[in-house]
């Protein structure tokens, strides 16, 4: 194996692990409530979509600083590098604490204008106030989580999804079904289970940044996180920005198709968040690869080494389509299977079966435009990819209203529209990629 891609597997192994343990706990999570209640589900659904909006915006902003981060370790200046992240560690919580208040206090009227029902909007918000509290932690997550990608040290990642996962699954167990003598809090449970479990990872990676500071090349001491600027924040800012706009315009589409969905049925946002928490599963597998592509491509940039850059591209979107064509062809052998884990209802799970394999055969598109995209943006050029996902919401939101209200597809146009969406905008982006020059 050569050096490259020995360094990409070192980066995104770990943050998969990570991510796989959490979107585990998350899928037990939904099996809990999904399994007592399908209203659950659209409760969930409603309550996490609009939330993770605005939680990624975090993550997104985070973005420009590992790209500037990653071009400086290319270059060999590691104190270009710390003066990024010193700055970023000191200035990026300002907007986490305002999405506390935000959350705690305005949820109501967010879900009021999703057009929730009068039964799931009260679920809705119950969910939200007990989870808002996980803002307050995200601004130092966001940051840390860079740090340790941009030093190729991620292996703390996987004892964080861990610890997280296990306290999770079991506060979910004891406060879901009211177990240990706790009350049986269901919805409320489940919510607050996952806040404690967020605190409790939080504790640990402290840890791990406090007594291992030597494996961080890019950490910053605590005296250059006091002593720094706000101009390198700010630069970085000015380059995550499009990345957390392109966000922001993905998920409101994902709450405009959510919003039409709830014209359709009060089951039909359960039903689009049941298949989609599948889905999810591999992205998460995806996006771990895409992220450890934008460590490295941005290295080669700095580095100004083109051979070099298109050889990450091709080697993880090789595994990428792997792992797509594993979780198609799993779901078309077992979709009742996997289907039955989230609900008991027969007629639920019927209804369904078309629509997850759909989802599984979107992953080809989406994992273009998360694999390419990182590319694209590991180059520096976030704009781009601000710009496309800017038509695709539009047209997603546009396509799926006409199959839905017009041509009355139901449910099967917004999936329909989802695919077209991803493919049409993952050609594109690969259109893109294949014109860059140093």
């Amino acid at each position: 194996m050569t050096d490259y891609k020995k360094r990409l597997v070192k980066i995104f192994v770990p943050i998969m692990l990570s991510n796989l343990i959490a979107q585990i706990q998350m899928l037990i999570d939904r099996i809990f409530l999904g399994r007592m209640d399908i209203l659950y589900m659209s409760a969930v659904g409603n309550a996490t979509a609009p939330v993770w909006t605005t939680m990624s915006i975090i993550f997104s902003l985070s973005m420009g600083a590992s790209i500037l981060i990653s071009q400086s370790v290319g270059a060999g200046d590691l104190q270009k590098a710390r003066d990024y992240a010193g700055s970023m560690v000191k200035y990026h919580n300002i907007i986490p604490i305002l999405l506390f208040l935000f959350w705690m206090f305005g949820s109501p009227l967010v879900f009021t204008l999703m057009g929730v029902s009068e039964k799931v909007l009260p679920l809705c918000v119950t969910y939200t106030r007990l989870y808002s509290p996980i803002f307050l932690i995200t601004g130092l997550g966001a940051s840390f989580t860079v740090i340790f990608q941009t030093s190729n040290y991620t292996k703390p990642l996987v004892a964080y999804g861990l610890i997280r996962s296990l306290v999770n699954i079991f506060l979910d167990y004891v406060l879901i079904f009211g177990k240990l003598g706790f009350p049986r809090m269901e919805i409320a449970g489940a919510a607050l289970g996952t806040t404690i479990a967020e605190y409790a990872g939080a504790v640990y990676l402290l840890w791990v940044v406090i007594t291992k500071k030597g494996k961080f090349k890019t950490n910053p001491s605590f005296k250059e996180i006091i002593k720094a600027k706000a101009e390198p924040y700010l630069h970085s800012i000015k380059l995550g920005v499009n990345a957390a706009l392109e966000d922001l315009l993905w998920n409101l589409g994902n709450l405009m198709i959510i919003r039409i969905l709830n014209t359709i049925d009060e089951r039909a946002a359960g039903i689009y968040s049941m298949v989609f928490t599948v889905e999810v599963i591999f992205v998460v597998i995806i996006g771990a690869l895409g992220s450890g592509t934008m460590t490295l491509t941005g290295e080669a940039t700095g580095a100004r080494d083109l051979p070099l850059y298109r050889k990450i591209a091709g080697t993880a979107m090789f595994w990428a389509n792997a792992v797509s064509a594993f979780a198609l062809i799993f779901v078309c052998i077992f979709p009742r299977l996997t289907l039955s884990l989230f609900t008991t209802d027969s007629e639920v799970i019927e209804m369904s079966v078309v629509f997850i394999i759909l989802v599984m055969i979107n992953l080809f598109g989406k994992s273009g435009n998360i694999i390419i995209g990182n590319t694209i943006r590991g180059y520096g050029d976030t704009k781009w990819m601000l710009f496309t996902q800017s038509i695709g919401t539009v047209g997603v939101v546009a396509i799926a209203s006409l199959f839905v209200f017009v041509f009355k597809m139901e449910m099967l146009g917004v999936f329909v529209a989802v695919i077209v969406d991803e493919a049409l905008r993952a050609v594109v982006n690969v259109i893109r990629f294949l014109r860059i020059r140093f």
